[in-house]
């Protein structure tokens, strides 16, 4: 349901959007906005942009960090380290042409891995029921609720979240961030660059169906197959050596028999007997959970990423194992080149080069480039080794993303769409959809975060005319010249 807005977001803007950024001759969506407003809206946008692009950067990070902590015992510092040099290395010597390069040959290898993991589970599936009855003993549970029409905004997916703050997100994410901006600035044609967006929007719709299909697959499978109690092993023996051993040692003899009653009940297609025994086994686990808290001091344990690696490292064949690490290694590498990338962009045209050097040689903007690609890398490695503990890192990226994409979405219509919009709307549009946000999320939290770009976009165009309209001050920038609307030769 998450990306239901998205074909009709790649089409909205394979029409307005690339033909316009292609023509605009500008190296970062932001410098744009100067052209139309003002310096300081410019860098107030692409400040935001970078902020939310390195913490989501950080968490994209955190993926593969995982996977190489469960399969190799290392700790989660180590493994962020360990891929993090790697991917800094690559897009400080290749650059966005290297990130370009490598995106189709990395999605390759994704969907051949996750389909070896489909493969290897519907094999062991199969070896104890039926796919028919593994698929109820889903439904049973609410795993196969693909589509929910209920409009409430306290519901995180339903289909008018994503069909509504998901177009929002999508048009903000493809048409005003960098990392994606940047993809149709540097390609040869508009309609190449329109490829490349339709493309997305046709193929990430069956790879998220596959992901999550492989997700409903892992629970089947460990319906069947013994689990562990907690997949996430990391403090194992600090809880064996604490105070709390004998309680956990309790808890797993507790979970062992729960899951031999779930197992029996699930084999004999008993849903009532089944439902209240997987009810049990849940609530072993919470239990667990806050033992381990208790016993480590790791107040944001948790093992909801650990599920999916757990399943790679003990029940897929050896060779698999590494076609799998090495699928979610380059999936992330893909993303954060071309992140990294757009964020050293970001910082050298739209504050380096604008504020403190304004006219050097190519080279030294290129090295001062590579400086700050290593130091959001850095940046991004730090977040990394937070972000882990905030639940499914899948929803804390986007959730990361949607308290600024709709205010930057918000700023562009304002430049693109209108000629009325001034520097001084714009600029306090872009602070009141920001605060808006801000405001919702902490004190209407019950407003999933999917509702935070429609409620952000909604305020800065808000905002942003009611200013522009009571604002007598002379205009900046050009707007009959730049906006959308006065120009109809490639619409």
């Amino acid at each position: 349901q998450f990306y239901f807005g998205l074909p009709l977001a790649m089409l909205i803007l394979s029409v307005t959007v690339v033909p316009f950024f292609t023509r605009a001759r500008v190296y970062t969506a932001y410098e744009y906005l100067e052209r139309r407003f003002d310096a300081k809206t410019r860098s107030l946008a692409s400040f935001l942009f970078m902020i939310g692009r390195a913490a989501s950067l950080g968490v994209t990070l955190a993926a593969p960090s995982v996977v190489m902590s469960a399969t190799l015992g290392w700790t989660l510092p180590v493994t962020v380290l360990a891929i993090c040099v790697p991917m800094i290395a690559y897009t400080t010597i290749g650059g966005v042409q290297a990130v370009a390069w490598t995106d189709v040959k990395q999605m390759f290898v994704v969907v051949f891995g996750m389909s070896a993991a489909v493969a290897v589970l519907l094999y062991g599936i199969l070896q104890h029921t039926t796919l028919t009855a593994a698929l109820h003993l889903a439904g049973a549970t609410g795993r196969l609720h693909a589509v929910d029409f209920e409009m409430n905004l306290s519901e995180r997916y339903t289909f008018w979240s994503g069909m509504i703050g998901g177009l929002f997100l999508m048009l903000s994410y493809f048409g005003c961030d960098q990392s994606q901006v940047q993809r149709y600035l540097t390609a040869k044609s508009i309609d190449e660059a329109r490829r490349g967006l339709m493309i997305s929007a046709y193929v990430k719709i069956p790879l998220q169906l596959l992901i999550l299909g492989t997700g409903v697959l892992v629970f089947v499978y460990y319906l069947f197959v013994t689990p562990p109690m907690l997949f996430n092993r990391v403090y194992d023996s600090q809880v064996a050596a604490s105070a709390y051993a004998g309680d956990y040692a309790s808890l797993q003899r507790q979970f062992d028999a729960e899951i031999a009653v779930r197992r029996e009940a699930a084999g004999h297609g008993d849903r009532d007997a089944f439902l209240a025994s997987d009810a049990r086994t849940r609530a072993l686990r919470d239990k667990a959970t806050a033992l381990v808290k208790r016993a480590s001091g790791d107040a944001a344990f948790n093992d909801v990423n650990y599920v999916f690696p757990t399943f790679i490292t003990t029940e897929m064949p050896v060779g698999l194992v590494g076609l799998m690490i090495a699928a979610i290694f380059v999936a992330a590498m893909s993303a954060s080149g071309g992140e990294l990338n757009s964020l050293a962009t970001a910082t050298i045209i739209d504050f380096y080069r604008r504020y403190f050097v304004t006219a050097a040689p190519d080279g030294h903007y290129v090295l001062v480039s590579k400086i700050a690609t290593i130091a959001w890398g850095l940046f991004a490695c730090f977040v990394a080794m937070q972000a882990a503990g905030q639940g499914s890192l899948i929803e804390v990226v986007n959730r990361y993303g949607s308290f600024v994409y709709g205010s930057l979405l918000g700023v562009f219509i304002l430049a693109i769409l209108t000629t009325r919009a001034t520097a001084l709307g714009a600029f306090v549009g872009l602070i009141a959809g920001m605060a808006a946000v801000l405001t919702v999320a902490i004190e209407l939290p019950w407003i999933e975060f999917l509702w935070h770009n429609l409620i952000g976009a909604v305020v800065v165009v808000a905002v942003g005319m009611a200013v522009s309209y009571a604002d007598r001050r002379p205009r900046t920038g050009d707007p009959e010249r730049v906006a959308l609307q006065s120009s109809r030769s490639w619409m």
